[in-house]
């Protein structure tokens, strides 16, 4: 991934990006883990992709796992985002490395980052989905 294709993910509206080799094949501009899971509803799994995300936590993580992603890059990422992509290999690049994503209040653990932790991808899916948050 070229230095010049993050500076301008960064200087964009978008939070996520998706490129396949040099292809941008997916880019959304919402909130959250919305984009991550409309990627997957859309392409579904085991595509080798870099990813670009304007934060990424552990929930985040693991569904960029569930996709096959192979390379992350975030001007924000978590402790236990970087030990999870790590344990599963795939890299990542984050600008600035906090404990964990904190919720939106800034008191305590963002709730999805709380509900990912101790979890497998499929688990994580498989949470979410049971809570209303279908792929």
């Amino acid at each position: 991934m070229s230095e010049l294709q993050y500076r301008e993910f960064l200087e964009s509206g978008d939070t996520l990006r998706v490129y396949a080799g040099d292809v941008l094949v997916f880019c959304s501009q919402k909130d959250r883990l919305v984009p991550l899971l409309e990627y997957l509803e859309r392409f579904g799994e085991g595509r080798a992709v870099v990813m670009m995300d304007k934060m990424v936590g552990n929930a985040a993580a693991l569904l960029m796992i569930r996709v096959g992603c192979g390379e992350v890059y975030s001007p924000l990422g978590s402790k236990l985002a970087v030990e999870t992509l790590g344990k599963w290999g795939v890299a990542c690049h984050f600008d600035k490395v906090v404990a964990y994503i904190s919720r939106a209040d800034g008191v305590g653990m963002c709730p999805m980052e709380e509900m990912s932790v101790g979890k497998s991808p499929e688990e994580f899916l498989a949470a979410l989905v049971a809570r209303g948050s279908q792929p």
